[in-house]
């Protein structure tokens, strides 16, 4: 019944009415009205799963936020298995009427930022390879792409292998920003510690319903498959001292970018000494001067093996003497 109409905006609004139900503006609710998008999204992100099905028989998908269960109903015929999470509890009956013919989805009443998600991926999928599908609310993009993300263990094959969601174009922007760029912030450098971010086409305000302010892009990123061992050479080969030098470089991006005007050797001098960072920078071939935003999430790493480097060097001259 619902295969071809739930992106009609009078069906939109009949079946609002019927569950008592208005688009919420806290919830940062806008509805598909587009019947293309939410398949070329659901499409986007199975053709990532593409090869591993061909593996393992059949890889899962997590949605964030079915809203009407639009995209849901795409992703189930790609998918083996799907899981909704879904905060507003008004939308459970809604979906169970217009997902009734899915049988291979799950729909969780859950807010997704409360989550201890790799435990729910295991609830839910077992060791099944996961790919995160959503139309994200605009205003907590961000803590929802970072907790998916920090999922993700430095030194292993993550469980979730790709995230394809449709956010704010100036998100989609930033994402996928180089180094140097005006875009480019501490989330685009944490993005790249676990994979890398590609966007793949905008969506006007005239798909949804109510129409946004904005523009809007999907974006994709693919996870590394084995860790961020597949991008970044020199890295420990112990996974306990791997985790850390993550950690510090995470905090280095925090520090770097939280005041942008300065340059990274003040940025960083409430936590080191203003010689000791200048000092690795230079070992990295980069000038004592330089801001945050000019280093690449490869280079952060770099620069916090050379402090710990130098730290290390200095606690031993410190102890012969």
């Amino acid at each position: 019944m619902w295969e071809n109409n739930l992106c009609s905006p009078s069906v939109v609004k009949e079946l609002l009415a019927k569950y008592q139900l208005s688009p919420r503006k806290g919830f940062g609710q806008n509805f598909l009205i587009h019947p293309q998008i939410p398949r070329k999204i659901a499409e986007a992100s199975a053709a990532q799963a593409a090869e591993e099905m061909q593996g393992t028989g059949f890889s899962c998908a997590l949605e964030i936020g079915p809203g009407l269960g639009t995209m849901t109903r795409e992703l189930s015929r790609l998918y083996r298995r799907v899981t909704a999470v879904e905060i507003d509890r008004g939308l459970i009956p809604l979906l169970g009427e217009t997902l009734a013919d899915c049988k291979n989805v799950q729909i969780v009443e859950r807010d997704c930022l409360k989550l201890d998600l790799p435990a729910f991926l295991r609830e839910q999928f077992g060791d099944c390879p996961v790919h995160v599908c959503a139309n994200l609310p605009y205003y907590i993009t961000t803590p929802i792409l970072m907790k998916l993300l920090e999922a993700a263990e430095p030194a292993q094959a993550p469980q979730i292998r790709s995230v394809t969601v449709l956010v704010q174009t100036e998100v989609a922007d930033r994402l996928c920003a180089a180094p140097g760029s005006a875009a480019y912030g501490a989330i685009t450098a944490s993005v790249r510690l676990v994979g890398t971010a590609k966007k793949l086409f905008g969506v006007s305000a005239g798909s949804f319903l109510p129409q946004p302010k904005v523009s809007s892009a999907v974006v994709q990123i693919q996870l590394y498959v084995n860790g961020v061992r597949d991008a970044i050479i020199g890295l420990p080969a112990s996974d306990e001292a791997l985790n850390a030098l993550i950690r510090q470089a995470k905090e280095l991006i925090s520090l770097g970018f939280a005041q942008r005007r300065k340059t990274l050797v003040n940025a960083l001098s409430g936590v080191y000494e203003k010689d000791e960072t200048a000092s690795a920078l230079r070992t990295l071939g980069l000038a004592p001067d330089i801001r945050g935003e000019r280093l690449s999430a490869e280079q952060y790493v770099t620069l916090a093996q050379q402090l710990t480097q130098k730290k290390g060097a200095q606690s031993l001259v410190s102890a012969q003497k």
